[in-house]
């Protein structure tokens, strides 16, 4: 069977003027290879990987070109045109993919870019639609700490930025984690920070944990108070040779690290001494 916006291995049938027919191994069915659409020499009888889509008269057609989405993928389009039908968007072949009217979720504009998934339209033909929250997944292999890739498909302020996590599965980076860097289309790394206790979907933050992204010197003074309980005797007024034994750091170095640190939440200053905060 020859499958319409997928990738398959067929069969060199026989050459012809405008380029080569190829088959499926248990169908006699033959769709056009044009010469165009070919890389190098091929053969009868020989095996040739390609993507099979509907030329501009609605018939099958093969290329070798390596199409930008196939059906059932979800990645970023540009829009080339916009008409009464819909958007026309760029997926890398001669044909353009259509998103309909109807399939959009905002307006959108030529030149730029949006996530649409693939699918096979009632007619048969390849479309897309901008509608992908429902065509990602919540079974993501990752853990609380892992690093991943996440594609910003849409914002709501109140709720946060939702993201197509290897545009396949569902992320969302909570309002409070919110900033310049986060706009719709924007490509992100992010740390997943939990999952949701319900249906497993990622927490994400684009922000390093902050005992990571505070300096040498307060990580080391912020292990230290995590070695001790939680408390050490220690704090701006101390002696420098006390805090130069204790920490291994000059009083200006001691004093700079317990603001990052204050700044960054993560203790509290007491009269004789700093504290974690829980």
């Amino acid at each position: 069977m020859i499958a319409i916006g997928q990738h398959q291995t067929l069969i060199v049938d026989h050459d012809a003027k405008n380029g080569h027919y190829l088959r499926a191994e248990t169908g006699e069915t033959t769709i056009l290879l044009p010469k165009g659409e070919t890389r190098g020499a091929l053969t009868p009888g020989e095996t040739v990987r390609v993507f099979v889509y509907l030329d501009s008269e609605d018939r099958p057609v093969a290329t070798m070109r390596e199409p930008n989405i196939a059906v059932g993928q979800i990645r970023p389009l540009t829009v080339t045109d916009v008409t009464r039908v819909g958007a026309f968007l760029d997926w890398g072949l001669a044909k353009e993919l259509l998103l309909p009217f109807h399939e959009q979720t905002a307006k959108v504009r030529i030149g730029r870019s949006y996530a649409v998934y693939c699918y096979l339209d009632k007619t048969g033909r390849p479309a897309a639609t901008m509608k992908i929250y429902n065509h990602l997944s919540a079974e993501a292999p990752y853990d609380k700490g892992d690093w991943v890739t996440g594609y910003v498909y849409q914002i709501n302020p109140e709720i946060g930025a939702f993201a197509a996590v290897d545009f396949r599965y569902h992320g969302l980076i909570p309002a409070k984690e919110l900033s310049a860097e986060v706009k719709t289309g924007a490509t992100l790394k992010c740390r997943v920070t939990g999952k949701h206790p319900r249906d497993h979907k990622l927490f994400l933050s684009p922000r390093k944990q902050s005992y990571k992204a505070i300096g040498k010197d307060a990580v080391a003074v912020y292990r230290a108070l995590r070695e001790e309980g939680g408390y050490l005797p220690y704090n701006d007024h101390s002696d420098p040779a006390a805090v130069r034994e204790r920490f291994d750091l000059s009083k200006a170095a001691f004093k700079r690290a317990l603001g990052r640190l204050l700044r960054a939440g993560r203790i509290e200053m007491t009269d004789d001494g700093i504290r974690l905060k829980s």
